[in-house]
């Protein structure tokens, strides 16, 4: 059973991530009472990512501490930026909870406290962030097979599938990367891809990035890579992968390993029980929000980072900085 804390906290943030790191040193320099909880690691997002990725970002775009992110080479890997988030946690004493998940959230009608209730304990809050992110959920194709030990929905590493029969289905980087580094250590990849997606060269349009797109030529072009332009992901099997082509024939591809790599979408759970109502923007739904304040329709309770209209790493540190001091001066002026 949980138990209850009896401090009342004047912010509590749920998620550790860059916005919640963000809303965290904010907090403690406006001299807030505050916590963060988040279910898995401090920038559990990243620490996601494949082992030894470059991220797409430069590092103005990614630092807590301005010039203080310092890579290697042009953008930081995995796990430079990794580091970076950890070190500014540790360096600055934020107060984190990790591995403790939030499974539900109440709020008092007469005194506007929310109750928020973990795995572990139960806390008290005047006011409430939620910058859990957007990536809770791999999104699925639905396919007969694809529930089977062999298809993965994230890339860790390409060290296990050396000269296996591995296929990447997807169009983004997340995607093109994952068999770049498939392809570049030893597996017989195959990338399956619309054409559309392959053809579209705007970054705005989630264009697979010209860094990936060039050694992914390159692999292509010596035959290490196989490109497969696809229609529909019919049927997946112990030794083998059956696809639609585009001229509407079949095609079966002996196959080890399949990544389904097409994205992820928020958990959305906690916020929905809560009663923050919801909009539909492109493929996402998202939290209906003061544009100033990130306040939802639920007073008290604001929101942040990569599930809003404010998807960038750059902007999910950002914005808290602006609205953590918004919050404090509405709890100073309630006293």
């Amino acid at each position: 059973m949980s138990n209850q804390r009896e401090e009342l906290l004047d912010l509590l943030i749920i998620g550790a991530g860059p916005a919640g790191l963000s809303a965290a040193g904010a907090a403690a320099r406006e001299g807030l009472n505050y916590l963060v909880i988040e279910k898995g690691l401090i920038a559990d997002t990243i620490y996601r990512y494949p082992v030894g990725r470059t991220v797409f970002s430069t590092p103005d775009e990614l630092e807590l501490r301005e010039a203080s992110l310092r890579p290697c080479r042009d953008k930081p890997t995995r796990e430079e930026l990794l580091s970076h988030y950890v070190r500014f946690a540790l360096d600055e004493r934020l107060r984190i909870h990790t591995e403790e998940g939030a499974e539900s959230i109440e709020r008092d009608a007469e005194t506007g406290a929310f109750t928020v209730r973990t795995s572990r304990a139960a806390y008290t809050a005047a006011r409430l962030l939620v910058v859990t992110g957007a990536m809770a959920y791999p999104r699925r194709l639905n396919v007969a097979g694809e529930d089977l030990p062999k298809v993965q929905h994230r890339f860790v590493e390409p060290y296990p599938y050396v000269r296996k029969e591995v296929m990447v289905v997807g169009g983004g980087n997340s995607a093109a990367e994952a068999a770049l580094f498939l392809s570049e250590e030893g597996a017989h990849t195959t990338l399956a891809i619309w054409r559309a997606d392959w053809e579209q060269r705007d970054p705005k349009m989630n264009a697979i990035k010209h860094w990936v797109r060039a050694p992914l030529e390159r692999e292509l072009a010596e035959g290490r890579l196989k490109l497969c332009f696809f229609t529909q992901l019919e049927e997946i099997n112990e030794r083998e992968v059956r696809l639609q082509m585009e001229d509407g024939a079949t095609r079966t591809l002996a196959n080890d390993a399949v990544f389904i790599l097409i994205g992820a979408d928020a958990d959305h759970t906690l916020l929905r029980r809560a009663g923050v109502e919801f909009v539909t923007a492109g493929l996402a739904e998202v939290p209906v929000y003061d544009p100033e304040t990130y306040e939802t329709n639920v007073p008290g309770l604001h929101v942040a980072g990569h599930f809003t209209h404010a998807r960038h790493i750059k902007q999910a540190i950002a914005v808290p900085r602006r609205i953590i001091p918004l919050i404090a001066e509405r709890l100073r002026a309630s006293v």
